[in-house]
């Protein structure tokens, strides 16, 4: 289906700001209509494999993997996808020869984002058991890992939202999104709506600035650099565009806001990414903090998507995770567990210190009322003194 010159013109000035060197920077691998389009571009793959330094032998293999992995829809989109995250995010160990040790090939670089090649199209052709035609498509070294539909102003942004549902059923081309990280939609008055594969159509949102200038010492400084470029766009749909597609950040949520929860994959809010990062500042320093939630505004992910990222940076670090009711401390062995995150629930004061001081576990959690003593209320010097045990352990 052709689409109308009004959506063709929000195309336009879209791919237009994609591809401008002063701005996003992404190649333009142009109208893709008519061809058969896959979710990995192996030539630019493996072109990018082979800038990275891997031997021949090496990409072949990853490659391999990688492809075989992202057909595999035996047990759905789901798996399939979740299977595909892993491979990106922690890589792919391959043999150079059935001898060797094996060794990891990386598909991104997560460490220096700029290194990647970000590129994007537009009406990208995909023939599963149907023919669909996303607007626009955005590779990271040749991964298909954004889709984005646009409406025309008067059109609404969930008729987007809802093409990309349809495309991800399983008798249309549900396949191709097996590596898709970010599924959107936008107009030019809404501006643009996020969610991942499989989110339901209420839970699409909506990035918005930080709108905290106080303290610019604690913020990132990538985020102090893309709040001010987007100061000097008056459109909506562009501003929102860039504050999620600037290389480094689009990198950093790609590697460290994503996850997989008993069943359903989530990507962070605007509240939570900022929030983790202004905590990431402050940790640099050596300084504490408060992150202050109000009730739905998705806590316990922001705490596991901190906590994670901290285990991965530091080899030493420990994460305490306290809470003051049972069901809470139930419920936060629940969920890391449903992220596939291994955390220890302490059974008592004595317990929790002897595992901060045998390293052997990372992530605990515990009870406040657990530095109280039995048989009566908990005085202050009672949590003094546990306070000043746990220091010593720490």
């Amino acid at each position: 289906m052709s689409i109308g010159d009004t959506e063709r013109e929000t195309q336009n000035r879209v791919v237009d700001f994609f591809r401008n060197r002063d701005i996003l920077d992404y190649e333009y691998l142009g109208n893709l209509k008519g061809e058969i389009n896959k979710n990995i571009r192996e030539d630019r793959l493996r072109a990018y494999l082979h800038l990275s330094g891997y031997s021949e032998k090496l990409i072949d293999g990853a490659v391999t993997e990688l492809v075989r992995t992202a057909d595999d829809m035996t047990h759905g989109l789901y798996i399939a996808n979740q299977q595909v995250y892993s491979l990106l995010k922690y890589g792919a160990k391959v043999r150079e020869t059935p001898e060797s040790a094996p060794q990891t090939v990386y598909f991104i670089d997560m460490e220096n984002p700029t290194n990647n090649h970000f590129s994007i199209a537009e009406e990208v052709t995909v023939v599963e058991r149907q023919e669909k035609r996303p607007d626009l498509v955005i590779y990271l070294n040749g991964i298909a890992v954004a889709v984005m539909e646009l409406k025309k102003k008067s059109a609404s942004v969930s008729n987007g939202i809802r093409q990309n549902l349809t495309n991800q059923k399983d008798g249309f081309i549900a396949p191709f999104f097996t590596t898709v990280q970010f599924c959107m939609a936008g107009n030019e008055i809404e501006g643009l709506r996020y969610g991942t594969t499989l989110t339901k159509e209420k839970y699409y949102m909506e990035w918005k600035p930080d709108g905290f200038h106080e303290n610019e010492e604690e913020r990132d400084q990538e985020d102090i650099r893309i709040m001010a470029y987007c100061e000097h766009i008056d459109n909506l749909l562009l501003r929102q565009l860039y504050q999620m597609f600037d290389k480094k950040r689009f990198t950093d949520l790609i590697e460290n806001f994503v996850i997989f929860d008993k069943g359903k994959k989530k990507v962070c809010r605007y509240n939570q990414y900022y929030g983790i990062k202004r905590t990431q500042s402050r940790l640099a320093q050596n300084r504490g903090g408060i992150i202050w939630h109000t009730q739905g505004s998705g806590k316990t992910l922001t705490m596991v998507w901190l906590s994670k990222w901290i285990l991965s940076h530091s080899d030493d670090a420990r994460v305490l995770i306290v809470t003051d009711r049972d069901e809470l401390d139930e419920q936060m062995e629940r969920t890391y567990k449903g992220v596939d995150e291994k955390i220890v629930r302490t059974k008592s004061c004595d317990d929790l210190l002897h595992r901060l001081n045998s390293y052997d576990n990372s992530l605990l959690c515990s009870l406040v009322h657990k530095f109280g003593r039995r048989g009566g209320e908990a005085t202050e010097a009672d949590y003094e003194k546990h306070v000043d045990a746990l220091k010593k352990a720490l």
